[in-house]
């Protein structure tokens, strides 16, 4: 379906806005019942922006609205959708940290955080990171590129172009050094389990610290898709993880391998 992009006010005026970038990596898989998403921004005519592209998608359903990170995390705790798109910044509890604090809930597993912003600084990808988020976009991306986000987040893959990850890889593992010797935790669960992977579960991991989608994993090791797949969630349940942008920042830190190479 054909869209003509949408503009979207920018409060902060005096940052230039980026400019309109997908960043996706990975393979959906197909679902048959329509992605119902949350939309949380405390900007009403945002909100009413995303809400018009998505619900003119027969398979998306915006379910609920929220305009500050605490209504938002108690909507995902009410609604359980697939998808909240989360604004950064927010009145009472930013959007990182209810990204953090839906990651952090047993009970919210199947739902997935993508983080909106108005400009790219690295500062906000890395918080959304370090909160478990899926991934993050752009408040001017288009609108294709906005609903091609909600069904990758909802397919499981991680938004995160692999022409950059070495650049956001490496500024994360310098805050995670910073964070380590000031008493701030880390990516949740790093350095733990991984001795436990199979030979195959670190070669996967490799592949996937190189920015390679399940397809193009299985092509390079003579896998299938699905097996590609499961090897994955393999390694996210032995290292303590919740999505494979995390599986990146620890191939880093665990110095498998090196920013540079």
């Amino acid at each position: 379906m054909s869209h003509s992009p949408v503009p979207f006010p920018h409060p902060e005026d005096r940052r230039p806005p980026a400019p309109a970038t997908l960043h996706v990596v990975a393979e959906s898989r197909p679902f048959t019942e329509p992605v119902r998403v949350v939309v949380v921004d405390d900007q009403a005519t945002i909100r009413l922006g995303l809400r018009m592209i998505l619900d003119n998608e027969p398979d998306i359903t915006v379910v609920g609205e929220a305009a500050d990170g605490v209504q938002g995390v108690r909507m995902a705790r009410a609604l359980l959708p697939d998808v909240v798109l989360m604004d950064v910044r927010m009145p009472h509890l930013n959007g990182i940290d209810a990204a953090a604090q839906i990651s952090a809930d047993p009970a919210l597993a199947g739902v997935r955080t993508l983080v909106l912003t108005t400009f790219d600084d690295d500062e906000y990808v890395y918080g959304a990171l370090r909160a478990g988020a899926a991934g993050f976009l752009l408040k001017d991306a288009d609108p294709e590129s906005l609903v091609s986000a909600v069904h990758r987040v909802r397919a499981g893959d991680s938004l995160l172009d692999p022409g950059v990850t070495r650049r956001i890889i490496e500024r994360y593992v310098e805050l995670s050094d910073w964070h380590a010797g000031s008493g701030v935790a880390s990516a949740p669960g790093v350095g733990s389990g991984l001795e436990l992977a199979t030979p195959r579960e670190r070669e996967v991991l490799l592949a996937v610290a190189r920015g390679l989608s399940n397809k193009e994993i299985g092509d390079e090791l003579f896998l299938s898709e699905a097996t590609v797949k499961s090897h994955v969630r393999s390694l996210l349940t032995k290292v303590g993880l919740t999505n494979r942008v995390q599986l990146v920042i620890l191939a880093y830190e665990a110095e498998l391998v090196r920013p540079g190479r």
